[in-house]
């Protein structure tokens, strides 16, 4: 990572991308599995998530293509994470940024996107909402008023469940996967929230190796992409498994899918900071859960790479710690 021998760098947009890739020999000695997990540490950005590097990549290529001008405010629609990237580039460019998010949201992710200057607005949970869970319908109202605000704003709806410049952004991940493990990785697995990092990284892997195998993973009771009947919308695993087809799944990249129950995701998560220090948010531990199940099933042996999608910090009022 040579940017780090530079002296200084000129924008907090300049340590998005290029994350460590650790290998998970502590978790492995503690659930004995057959196989390697390497985890993408996303939680070391500057946001504390993977969705920094959509932020950027689809700020960036607005502006390239004369769609975002200057002056001209920016809407989305979001779970938190990336309202939080966004906020940060938003920042460093100099743009305005409305955010428009569900009341079931965590009220850390509300503070830190005010706090770095965004304008929040919440929108009310769908009338079978949990507090401190975000389902598709609660999704679909805070989509509906973002088309609204948007509108009335005369702002550019950056919309990362239908922006392309999503998934294109997390090829650079799947590249430097490859580059860190040298090559030798086999197995790719990711939660399924908005679905850009499972496609973009799966495509540029598949393209250097065809051979690699990629799961989709996604909640027990609430996994489309496995062919289930949808019974858990309100399933504990935040940040995706919105029971639904999502416009940046590419699911000719789909070699298998795997589900995870609520509260192996929740008791992975909790081993990942007590064995290797990796203090992480729900879906990670659905990521590392499910490459622990395909270590002891279908992939055993193998080299399988995950992400490490958001931090626990996130999640301090939440049931997760």
């Amino acid at each position: 990572m040579d940017k780090y021998m530079e002296n200084y760098i000129t924008s907090i947009t300049q340590t998005i991308n290029d994350t460590y890739l650790l290998r998970m020999d502590r978790l492995k000695a503690h659930y004995g599995f057959d196989g390697e997990i390497y985890a993408k540490l996303e939680h070391m950005s500057p946001g504390f998530s993977k969705k920094d590097r959509i932020a950027k990549g689809m700020i960036e290529e607005a502006i390239r293509k004369g769609e975002l001008l200057p002056g001209k405010p920016v809407i989305e629609a979001t779970s938190g994470n990336t309202g939080i990237g966004v906020a940060i580039v938003c920042a460093a460019l100099g743009y305005r940024f409305v955010c428009v998010m569900s009341r079931g949201n965590s009220q850390e992710r509300v503070k830190m996107i005010e706090s770095l200057g965004g304008e929040v607005v919440l929108v009310d949970q769908a009338e079978d909402g949990r507090k401190g869970y975000v389902s598709g319908a609660d999704l679909n109202l805070v989509q509906e008023a973002t088309v609204r605000i948007a509108h009335e704003t005369g702002g550019f709806f950056l919309d990362q469940f239908h922006n392309k410049d999503n998934a294109k952004a997390q090829e650079i991940m799947g590249q430097e996967i490859w580059e860190q493990t040298k090559g030798e990785i086999q197995v790719f697995a990711d939660f399924i929230g908005t679905g850009g990092t499972f496609t973009g990284v799966s495509r540029r892997l598949k393209a250097l190796d065809p051979s690699i195998n990629c799961y989709a993973v996604e909640p027990d009771g609430c996994a489309y992409y496995a062919g289930q009947n949808v019974t858990c919308v309100s399933h504990r695993i935040q940040g995706g498994g919105y029971g639904r087809q999502q416009d940046n799944v590419d699911e000719a990249l789909i070699d298998g899918c795997i589900t995870i129950d609520d509260d192996i995701a929740i008791k992975t998560t909790r081993d990942l900071a007590r064995y290797e220090g990796v203090f992480a948010g729900f879906s990670s531990g659905a990521n590392v859960a499910a490459a622990v199940k395909l270590l002891r099933g279908a992939e055993k042996g193998k080299k399988i790479a995950v992400v490490i999608n958001d931090c626990g910090l996130k999640y301090i009022s939440a049931e997760l710690f």
